[in-house]
């Protein structure tokens, strides 16, 4: 790095985290796969039609997704089937690469929407845009596609990179730091915005959740985002009932799965009156004027 100039955004998150770890915390990964995902991916099948997710659901199947969701982590880098969660206030930094030229602004925005969309949807979360002058605990890096690999091994790690894209081919990927009682304290999302506006909402609805504690993806709930073969668009209402059990102020951070469970069980119903009295915002057309998107999934 040259001596005198700022350090880009990529150094900043990657020397964060790197700091994270050296303190004993661990890193979660979670990643969303893109629509046109090459053959030999086990992931990879032929698109069809979402499950709704827009219910009604049983509280049994609320409370499977719940503990699936936040059960242990694909990529954690210890283990992690306690309660992980933010216990302080979020506040979320978006960085376009300035490569992206007028088309970084456009997506800018988007995830902006995203990230406000978020915040109304999860009743006891203070999640917001980072002011100017504000610290951020996470942070949106905006990239261009070929850039993205890159992007990933500076954040994460060269070694930890190369599992990941070996395996598969993300369009975005986030990750957090814990503390030893399983506080989230930063975490951090890259996103490849040069490709349909429907993939870049999907995948900042994906990562910015993922990157808020429920890290884990499941092929057995077909109503969640957090299903790599689902592809949504938007914070759906199941997805809501899973985030409000997360951040309700009897869970905290450290809470193990069976006393987890049964604090989702208590608090479900005031969970569910809260999300079925307010609809969610939806983003059903696309913010640059395009049809209505479809649900698919892949």
């Amino acid at each position: 790095m040259t001596a005198g100039r700022p350090p880009s955004s990529g150094h900043r998150i990657a020397a964060a985290l790197r700091a994270a770890s050296l303190a004993a915390l661990s890193v979660v990964l979670s990643i969303a796969l893109p629509a046109g995902l090459g053959a030999g991916v086990a992931a990879a099948g032929p698109r069809r039609a979402v499950t709704s997710d827009r219910g009604p659901f049983t509280d049994a199947q609320i409370l499977r997704g719940f503990a699936a969701v936040t059960g242990a982590a694909e990529y954690a880098t210890s283990p992690a089937d306690r309660i992980r969660r933010f216990e302080a206030p979020v506040r979320v930094r978006i960085e376009a690469d300035p490569r992206l030229g007028r088309a970084g602004a456009t997506r800018r925005a988007m995830v902006e929407a995203v990230v406000a969309d978020i915040g109304r949807g999860i009743a006891h979360l203070d999640l917001r845009l980072a002011a100017a002058n504000e610290p951020a605990n996470l942070t949106v890096r905006l990239v261009r596609r070929r850039d993205f690999d890159a992007a990933v091994a500076g954040v994460f790690g060269p070694e930890r990179a190369r599992t990941i894209l070996a395996r598969l081919a993300p369009l975005c990927v986030s990750g957090f730091a814990r503390d030893d009682e399983f506080r989230i304290t930063r975490a951090a999302a890259i996103l490849a915005v040069d490709v349909s506006a429907f993939d870049v909402r999907d995948c900042a609805y994906e990562e910015i959740l993922q990157a808020l504690g429920p890290s884990a993806d499941t092929d057995a709930i077909p109503w969640t985002m957090f299903n790599d073969r689902v592809r949504t668009g938007r914070f759906g209402r199941y997805d809501r009932y899973l985030l409000n059990l997360l951040y309700h102020p009897r869970m905290a951070a450290g809470t193990p799965p069976a006393e987890a469970r049964a604090i989702a069980a208590a608090v479900l119903p005031e969970v569910r009156r809260r999300v079925e009295t307010r609809p969610e915002a939806g983003h059903r057309r696309s913010p640059l004027g395009g049809r209505a998107v479809p649900e698919f999934r892949h």
